[in-house]
């Protein structure tokens, strides 16, 4: 997939030139600039095939998507909506005349995303720690010190409550069967709804206890569907094929019980977990455990993210800091020297030449660069915060385990490339300030200049 370089035609001479309509010190425009995009191009190519399938689109203009989409937290309609209507977003994808209309479809990034996949598109998050690098907003030995930690990616999915999944269920098995045309001896569809409704009236009111009867009622329904549908299936190897997973999703709702570890919270997303991370305000939350690694010294351009991935089985957490540390050093190019934690990774047995794994609260540390820099450990929660309001670390839409991993790392190169603008414009203002001293001071004096 070899970038191509249009032909030019007689039209061009009357369009726009993105050039000419842009301000070539904006931010969007200098970080375009500082992008290695061949280096895209050279590592996506091995995805696609010359002779088969027609032109694949640019690998420029389906990175930058990505990453706008991630810095300027918009979702795939709206980064598209943005882009026809922004210059500056086009041009950062490499257009070099004004577009009027997509020259792709929406769903071209969900296919984008699946074709490349999470291990290959660590390559972004690679290239905005090397921006940070050239532009001085970071150094290299300030890569050597991280801050790990944990947190928890939601899913777009409802609270998992068990009147609301035998209802979804039931609702699932209905629409394939009037599908496949399968008559059925009672769809419940119209008792379902109601018994939902009655369960969560009483639920979290003194009749609790009715509640449950109106939650057993829905279970035994669904199990009289799925029995009916059983039976009027059986033999027809094409019918047990259409409702397989239908049928096995909504078997695990039927059978699963309080008490069971691996259940089924959403029957669109079966990857979901329970995960409880001890905070007041929200006991559980459900999605993935996700590992974050920033840097740990106080670095010109901010706190960058140099590792993000996706945790899926909820795994203790002293045992994903080994490879937590190899994503960082494959990112960065760096030996990881220090590495801080809290107290959820005593017990990670990771011993390396050179590496130095500190946990909060060790008594007896004498080194007072080691104390000073233990202090900076807590200034990764609020990045953890920024990643989800700002990016899309908090109810992800994309589907499957690969688009749990795929979401975190383009989280991280996106609040990577948030801090990136702010950098850029800090080194304009500098830059302004050193080139006309004199005017400045004499704003200053005449208080016009904070």
């Amino acid at each position: 997939m070899p970038p191509k370089t249009p032909k030019a035609s007689s039209g061009d001479l009357f369009r726009m030139l993105l050039v000419n309509i842009i301000d070539q010190k904006h931010e969007l425009v200098r970080l375009a600039g500082l992008i290695d995009w061949a280096r895209f191009d050279k590592a996506f190519g091995a995805f696609y095939d010359d002779q088969k399938g027609r032109e694949g689109l640019p690998t420029r203009l389906m990175a930058g998507l990505h990453l706008l989409k991630h810095m300027k937290g918009l979702s795939d309609e709206q980064v598209c909506a943005a882009w026809l209507e922004n210059p500056y977003f086009q041009a950062f994808c490499g257009e070099v005349y004004f577009q009027h209309e997509l020259p792709f479809d929406r769903s071209s990034m969900t296919r984008w995303r699946q074709r490349i996949g999470a291990e290959a598109l660590e390559l972004l998050l690679a290239e905005t720690i090397a921006v940070a690098v050239r532009t001085q907003a970071v150094s290299t030995r300030q890569l050597e010190r991280i801050t790990v930690d944990t947190t928890v990616q939601t899913k777009a999915i409802a609270h998992p409550s068990d009147s609301h999944l035998i209802v979804r269920a039931i609702e699932w098995l209905n629409r394939a069967a009037q599908k496949h045309g399968i008559s059925l001896r009672q769809s419940f569809m119209r008792l379902a709804p109601q018994a939902k409704k009655e369960a969560a009236r009483l639920m979290h009111t003194g009749g609790h206890k009715q509640g449950l009867r109106w939650v057993r009622k829905l279970r035994t329904w669904l199990g009289r569907l799925i029995r009916d549908i059983e039976r009027k299936i059986a033999g027809d190897k094409v019918a047990e094929a259409f409702f397989a997973t239908a049928l096995e999703r909504s078997r695990a709702i039927f059978e699963q019980k309080k008490t069971d570890k691996d259940k089924l919270y959403a029957l669109h997303a079966p990857e979901v977990e329970c995960i409880g991370k001890g905070k007041a305000r929200t006991r559980y939350e459900f999605g993935v455990k996700t590992s974050i690694a920033t840097i740990n010294a106080k670095a010109k351009g901010g706190q960058f993210v140099v590792g993000a991935q996706a945790l899926p089985g909820n795994p203790y957490d002293g045992h994903t800091l080994g490879s937590q540390i190899d994503q960082v050093e494959q990112m960065t190019g760096r030996t990881v020297k220090k590495a801080y934690a809290d107290r959820g990774y005593r017990g990670h047995k990771v011993e390396r030449d050179g590496l130095d794994v500190i946990i909060s609260y060790t008594r007896g540390i004498k080194s007072p660069t080691i104390k000073r820099e233990l202090k900076r450990r807590n200034g990764i929660e609020p990045i953890i915060g920024h990643l989800k309001d700002d990016g899309h670390l908090e109810r992800n839409h994309l589907k499957g385990a690969e688009g749990d991993a795929i979401n975190a790392i383009l989280t991280a190169a996106g609040h990577n490339l948030r801090l990136l603008a702010k950098w850029l414009r800090l080194l304009f203002v500098f830059f302004l300030i050193w080139l006309i001293p004199a005017p400045i001071q004499y704003l200053k004096r005449q208080n016009l200049f904070a």
